[in-house]
């Protein structure tokens, strides 16, 4: 597909120029899904319930212009997006769907899996219109297994797929990662599964369904956890700012706040011993390797206390400095920290996006970097509804009676 078969808009430069996206998800993983995709220069078609629409457009916090509200929220993970609506309740909604699902190249949802089959849209039949089209399901258990109707957020994700029982301080109770994590990697794995599915159809004509779970994508993501249960019995445990065995790699205070550390390698112990004015401490016949430090008795009498003496009296930004190029040693920021670093500025990770009305709003920006077709990531979050009319028109084909009568039957 070609995104100026859409009148009035022109082609979107970028990796994905040309690709046609209906995105019908709500929330965040989906949404973000497809905003990525758009970043990178698809024509993606966000279609909202015009009596139920995302709703994360009430999400705060609000830029105001009057009477008027933007979901900072929903701005930053719809930008870039068309947006029409459909109710896919009544029939005259469901037969447009279809119509445009006839020409588009991917669609992405994150209902409860079985509901856009219930309503007559879902994969199968779509499949049977344009036999072409990649179908991604992001959901909470997956499209298949007996749990694959539970309700499910983010924090299901985390505590399913074991992420929970994972953090938190030892004898503490299990504490959840401080974003949400379930959703942001079902983006990611959701991405990743559509791009794929993608390159099979444009080579062979074949699409198919793109089943994503976030429990799935939690489970994926807890590093050595499953081998380490599988192939010794070792299940994980609590460590709270520690790594459960790479030593030392944790958090330390320093005199204004707190550090990480993770000098762990021989190579890096060496370099830290001679920074901090110990040299001598790198060839102590206790503490000379990486195996011996990672004992967890040999840690904490003799590494830990020793790295303590080094950074509690120096300042987070004397630390850095010293630290250089030379070891891995990190402020822990703040967000307000992040987003005035200089640091950020120069890689584009805050961006300002311009929405009428409402002016610039500052939101994080794209960290996938090509060199060449980069993103485009200064297009705004649309108004629900924009191009209902323009989309209906150029995508499926309908001339301005249809579209009125599809507006008169409520299906717009």
């Amino acid at each position: 597909m070609t995104a100026d078969i859409i009148p009035g808009l022109p082609e979107q430069p970028g990796a994905l120029s040309g690709v046609v996206v209906l995105d019908l998800s709500r929330v965040l993983a989906g949404p973000y899904c497809g905003q990525i995709l758009a970043d990178f220069g698809a024509t993606v078609i966000k279609v909202e319930n015009p009596r139920d629409p995302d709703v994360t457009r009430g999400f705060p916090p609000y830029v105001r212009a009057g009477e008027r509200e933007l979901s900072g929220y929903y701005a930053q993970y719809n930008r870039g997006k068309l947006t029409i609506t459909l109710d896919l309740s009544t029939e005259a909604g469901r037969t447009a769907l279809k119509d445009l699902a006839a020409r588009a190249d991917i669609l992405v949802e994150n209902f409860r899996p079985g509901t856009m089959a219930k309503l007559g849209v879902g994969y199968e039949t779509l499949a049977e219109v344009n036999p072409r089209l990649v179908y991604t399901a992001i959901s909470g258990y997956g499209q298949t297994g007996s749990r694959s109707r539970r309700p499910a957020f983010d924090s299901t994700a985390q505590a399913a797929g074991g992420l929970w029982s994972m953090n938190g301080d030892p004898g503490g109770p299990p504490v959840r990662v401080g974003t949400v994590l379930g959703d942001l990697a079902a983006t990611l794995f959701a991405v990743t599964g559509t791009l794929l599915a993608l390159r099979h159809a444009e080579g062979t004509g074949q699409g198919q369904l793109v089943d994503v779970a976030q429990v799935d994508s939690v489970i994926a993501l807890t590093e050595n956890a499953v081998v380490n249960y599988t192939v010794d019995g070792d299940v994980a445990r609590h460590t709270g700012n520690r790594h459960p065995w790479v030593r030392p790699y944790e958090l330390f205070p320093c005199r204004d706040g707190h550090v990480f550390f993770g000098a762990y390698t021989d190579k890096f112990w060496r370099l830290a011993c001679e920074l901090f004015g110990e040299p001598g401490l790198a060839a102590d016949p206790e503490i000379d390797t990486m195996r011996k430090r990672f004992d967890e008795d040999v840690y904490a009498r003799r590494v830990r206390p020793v790295i303590a003496r080094w950074l509690a009296g120096r300042t987070g930004e004397e630390l850095e400095r010293m630290a250089g190029e030379v070891l891995p040693l990190t402020v822990v920021k703040s967000i307000k920290d992040v987003v005035e670093d200089p640091g950020t500025a120069e890689r584009d990770m805050v961006v300002s996006v311009d929405h009428p009305g409402f002016g610039p709003v500052r939101m994080f920006g794209q960290p996938i970097k090509l060199s060449a077709t980069p993103a485009d990531v200064g297009r705004p979050a649309p108004e629900l509804g924009r191009d209902t009319e323009v989309v209906l028109g150029a995508l499926a084909g309908y001339d301005p009676d249809k579209i009125a009568a599809l507006r008169a039957a409520g299906a717009i």
